[in-house]
């Protein structure tokens, strides 16, 4: 391509001779001198005539204000709601910083000017796992002053719950009290948090950049050209309706229990997944259940009813939309508006809330229904009382490397009789029975950062995985395999018996032979007079378990929440005191390290 050669144009307000001189000088001038140049005149120009003679300087840009987005995240929805708020938080002209609590002390608020807190709540009013030291150190008396610091907190929970976002209340409550300003009010969002969400991001951030006025606009989006519309992108906004492949009854006959293996086609999803990564299912109610609503409420299945995402029959709304199982506080406030039944006045009494628990443990919608019968009630009042029908998260059992485009779950299916009524789980049922080979499910990946393998494969790993706790190390096992990670396996597994309950025993027996699994202990309760679990078969192995954390081993545990769990964090502190010549606080310094690490990782429910 020829160089254009620059050229004063005709008509130039300047003397034939100046034009010719200009002509003469600009082609041989290189970019660097033509910005001096530039400047040079600009400084003229200001100066009027020669008083400046260096160049002006380019106009100054504004720095944008810094601002941290600080999360608390047990099942993910935290984090990726983090990672959202900040790529917005960029385009309102902030530089942002994502931070996970789990990473940083409180020490790192101190000098902050801006703060968004997204935290979820977990279990009975705690915080999450990767949280629970920097919720300890924030409310404890030596957290810093924030005084200066402007902050908004959002708060992930579930209203079955009693106590419902407690975290982010804890959150709320404490920054204010270290003399940080609430910039927007804390939103406090159910499992159903999209719009709740969207609202508090757009309302903190409009607030901050009030409270930040050297915050620049973020330049206007230059106008693209046509391309071809993207694919379709799944999510959890956009469910994938994956087709059930497999279906697999893993307890052997006269077990208990009823676990079952499910196989996903993922084929065209564009859907990817790591291990330790969760799957959420969209689950549609049991026909039985919404019957006896319909009839017990004597409304018509085919009324129509409106939601927040359109219209439908009322047989529809209670079949795939709506929670008609679940009840809370809230529930039966909204409930209390319709019936008016004293009874339920008495029982929604605060001086009450024992005697509400009380209610509360085993009952569902059906039983209020019955309780305090409302003398008449309109379809559209019925379906107002009601959540949105929340997805079930179920811990990934397969690698996507030894199973392109499929995704595979291990679940536990409930069934129960409390009160006088047989109870089902929703979507453990859904997918046992309701469900059949070859028909479809909404499902979306639930990405989990705090459950990963280590990044070098060749550190040893211990799983401890009772029941379906098994799922993600399955997944596990099978990425070790697939990558041919150098590194040592070891699991603990625990049921109640070896003939009806070792689940997926082939598998486990043949990565035994193989090597690949170096060491397999298991724990069936149900076995021999006297109960054993896999805490039991930790401390029997108390040796060996020690020198191979020393060998500096990740340490999993998944499964119950209430008591394994807990029973297992027990044992581990017992052995590292025992083993290593410990007292206790040492031993809990030596564990706290491992977790800091990320050696020592749970996903428990």
């Amino acid at each position: 391509m020829s160089k254009t050669v620059p050229q004063v144009p005709a008509g130039a307000p300047i003397s034939s001779e100046q034009a010719d001189l200009l002509n003469k000088l600009l082609p041989n001038l290189n970019p660097e001198q033509l910005l001096w140049i530039e400047g040079f005149i600009s400084g003229l120009r200001i100066g009027q005539g020669g008083a400046v003679v260096a160049a002006a300087p380019a106009p100054s840009i504004p720095a944008k204000p810094e601002l941290t987005v600080l999360y608390g995240s047990e099942s993910g929805n935290a984090e990726a709601l983090a990672d959202q708020t900040a790529k917005a938080a960029e385009s309102a002209g902030f530089k942002s910083t994502v931070l996970n609590m789990a990473d940083v002390t409180p020490a790192k608020l101190k000098g902050l000017k801006n703060l968004l807190v997204l935290v979820s709540t977990w279990g009975e009013g705690d915080p999450p796992e990767n949280a629970t030291d920097f919720h300890e150190a924030f409310m404890a008396d030596g957290a810093p002053k924030l005084d200066g610091l402007h902050f908004s907190v959002l708060g992930l929970g579930d209203t079955s719950y009693e106590h419902f976002c407690k975290m982010g209340q804890d959150f709320d409550t404490r920054l204010e009290s270290l003399g940080a300003t609430r910039i927007f009010d804390r939103q406090d969002c159910d499992v159903d948090y999209d719009d709740d969400y969207a609202a508090w991001s757009k309302g903190a951030l409009s607030a901050l950049k009030k409270a930040n006025v050297s915050v620049a606009e973020a330049p206007e989006a230059q106008a693209a050209p046509a391309v071809a519309a993207p694919a379709v992108k799944y999510s959890r906004k956009n469910p994938f309706p994956a087709q059930l492949k497999e279906r697999v009854l893993l307890n052997g006959r006269g077990s208990a229990k009823e676990t079952i293996h499910l196989e996903f086609d993922l084929e065209g999803s564009g859907l990817d997944y790591e291990v330790g990564d969760a799957l959420a299912v969209i689950p549609h109610n049991a026909e039985d259940v919404v019957e006896d609503i319909l009839k017990t409420t004597q409304l018509d299945a085919e009324t129509p009813v409106s939601l927040k995402d359109g219209d439908f029959t009322l047989r529809d709304a209670l079949t795939k939309k709506l929670d008609v199982t679940g009840i809370s506080l809230p529930v039966l406030n909204r409930y209390y508006e319709i019936s008016k039944d004293k009874k339920l006045d008495a029982l929604l009494d605060p001086a009450n809330k024992s005697k509400l628990q009380e209610y509360l443990y085993g009952r569902e919608l059906i039983d209020v229904l019955h309780d305090f019968p409302a003398e008449s009630i309109s379809a559209d009042a019925l379906v107002s009382i009601m959540r949105k029908l929340p997805p079930r998260l179920y811990s990934i059992a397969s690698s996507i490397k030894a199973h392109p485009e499929e995704v595979h779950l291990t679940v536990g299916v409930v069934r129960y009789d409390s009160h006088g009524r047989k109870r089902k789980g929703v979507c453990s049922t859904y997918l046992a029975e309701r469900i059949g080979v070859g028909e479809k499910a909404e499902v979306f990946v639930t990405p989990n950062k705090n459950f990963k393998l280590p990044a070098d494969p060749s550190t040893p790993v211990i799983m401890v995985g009772p029941g379906t706790g098994i799922a993600p190390f399955r997944a596990f096992i099978e990425e070790r395999k697939a990558v041919a990670a150098p590194g040592k396996n070891w699991l603990i597994f625990g049921d109640q018996h070896y003939l009806t309950d070792f689940l997926y025993q082939t598998e486990w027996q043949s990565y035994l032979k193989d090597g690949l699994l170096s060491k397999l202990d298991v724990a069936f309760s149900r076995d021999q007079a006297d109960k054993v679990y896999v805490q039991d078969r930790i401390r029997e192995n108390a040796k060996e378990m020690f020198a191979w954390l020393e060998e500096g081993a990740c340490f999993y545990v998944c499964g119950d929440a209430s008591r394994m769990a807990t029973d297992v964090d027990n044992a581990l502190h017992e052995i590292v005191a025992e083993q290593g010549g410990m007292g206790e606080e040492a031993a809990s310094e030596y564990i706290k390290k491992m977790k800091a690490e990320k050696r020592y990782l749970r996903d428990v429910y």
